[in-house]
């Protein structure tokens, strides 16, 4: 069994042709796609990157490892204290781990652990390499580690390899000379000029003046320098949009690779993601601060010779996690997952629809704001407990098939669905906190000053921002209630 899972940060489903999207931004993911099964509803049980990662290679949520920040003392895994023998159960119950116990080579290429300080990440690998940019190089630097790594294991019969692209984060620096791949394309159109000129009038890190963050200078050789108009609009999403053609084309030099080597046909290719991208949705720009749709919901495309073939080419509507992904390739792998693991195996759904998921999600981001939703039917509600120095409510319920942009909050005028998410969140919360008998992370992170990226003094640098670019009455409101929701 070869198993080669592509995690490609912040990409959105939505913006890839296999999901829909108008534009060509992932030939090559396309026909993997075509040639295995799509699922529409995967969610990362929590964002962003760090707590991502660690939720897919523990097996657990968030709430459990107690990872949901970027820093302090929830960006770490809990300690096991006196129970901690020889080996920690962080490792012994690592994804990596239980897949080598199986007889499989396990590798990593990627930045990743290096640039989070987040080592558990690769806890239970046989082989991790570094690609040495902390996130920034692109996947010209990746692709000679990857055909280097196939090439010296091409005689190996079992391995799994995790390959880490980053071209579609921020900033967007693809090399200048891969051309302008959609300079002829409109740009996606729910974003009409009133959107964006109320927008213009709210305020968040990576608004519509300051997509880029709390400078007005952008040196980036792609994107915009503030959204004004559908000019702006265009030229900030054919950043993003080329930042995802560009890892395709990597992806395809990959796939060109493994038929190469005679390995295409009996390896197993995966691809997704740690969390996507908003752009727009609730009035954040190129970035990844909140436990909605477009933060958390991720690709999930899986092509496994001899068990999809029945599916080629379907698309599955059940509601998984990211976490249950974990489970599968264990179970695929021959193997049981740990009693303390989370996640689910769906393991039949790759075979035959309706043979999996969950009846809802919960999903929990910690790093920029202090979030926790629940998703069920067309319906996503946000609690939000710390807004991360954005203009939010403490609640807002969306209709994701009639808004999927998220652009109308029903929360009041929706009591009744308000009142059924409230319930389904807070009997998942009870539950998992029983597990453990330890606090709720998002509240330790609030009790430590706030999410790490909107901090005592990341609200202070956005007060002077919006001073500075005539918005000082949203100033006042922030230098008072920081990172209270707006109808507290």
């Amino acid at each position: 069994m070869r198993i080669l899972y592509i995690d490609i940060d912040s990409l959105r489903p939505d913006h890839l042709g296999c999901y829909g999207y108008h534009r060509a931004t992932s030939p090559h993911i396309d026909r993997l796609a075509a040639e295995g099964l799509r699922f529409d509803n995967f969610y990362a049980t929590d964002t962003p990157c760090l707590p991502s990662r660690t939720a897919l290679f523990s097996g657990r949520f968030g709430i459990n490892t107690g990872v949901v920040n970027h820093g302090g003392t929830r960006a770490d895994i809990r300690p096991e204290g006196p129970a901690r023998g020889f080996q920690s159960r962080t490792t012994l119950d690592s994804l990596p781990e239980q897949l080598r116990r199986t007889g499989l080579r396990t590798a990593s290429i990627s930045p990743f652990p290096h640039r989070h300080s987040a080592y558990q990440i690769w806890e239970g690998f046989h082989e991790t390499i570094d690609t040495g940019g902390d996130g920034n190089e692109r996947s010209h630097v990746v692709f000679p580690e990857v055909a280097a790594w196939l090439g010296r294991n091409a005689g190996r019969p079992d391995w799994f390899l995790h390959v880490n692209l980053w071209d579609p984060h921020t900033p967007y620096d693809v090399p200048l000379e891969f051309g302008e791949p959609f300079k002829n394309d409109p740009p996606p159109d729910w974003l009409t000029q009133d959107i964006i000129d109320r927008q213009r009038r709210s305020y968040g890190p990576h608004d519509a003046v300051t997509p880029h963050g709390h400078t007005v200078k952008n040196d980036w050789p792609r994107g915009a320098r503030t959204i004004r108009n559908a000019a702006d609009w265009k030229q900030w999403i054919d950043g993003y949009d080329t930042g995802i053609r560009y890892a395709d084309h990597h992806i395809g030099m990959i796939v060109a690779e493994l038929k190469r080597l005679g390995l295409y046909d009996d390896t197993a290719i995966i691809v997704s993601s740690d969390h996507g991208e908003n752009q727009g949705e609730l009035e954040i720009y190129g970035d990844h601060q909140t436990a909605d749709q477009h933060t958390n919901c991720v690709p999930l495309i899986i092509r496994w010779p001899g068990l999809t073939e029945s599916r080629q080419g379907q698309c599955d509507n059940s509601l998984l996690y990211n976490i249950d992904l974990s489970a599968t390739l264990v179970d695929l792998a021959g193997a049981k997952p740990p009693a303390a693991w989370d996640g689910v195996p769906f393991t039949p759904l790759l075979r035959q629809a309706g043979q999996g998921g969950h009846a809802h999600l919960v999903l929990s981001h910690g790093a920029w704001s202090c979030q926790r939703s629940v998703r069920w039917a067309d319906y996503l509600l946000i609690r939000t407990y710390h807004t991360g120095a954005k203009n939010f409510p403490s609640l807002m319920l969306f209709d994701l098939k009639n808004d999927p942009h998220e652009t109308r909050n029903l929360a009041p005028i929706r009591p009744d669905l308000v009142g059924e998410g409230l319930r389904r969140m807070d009997e998942w919360v009870g539950r998992q906190l029983s597990k453990n008998g330890v606090s709720d992370p998002l509240f330790d992170v609030i009790a430590e000053g706030g999410p790490l990226h909107a901090c005592p003094s990341e609200i202070d640098a956005l007060v002077a921002l919006l001073r500075s670019t005539g918005r000082g009455e949203h100033a006042a409101w922030l230098e008072k209630h920081r990172g209270q929701p707006r109808d507290s």
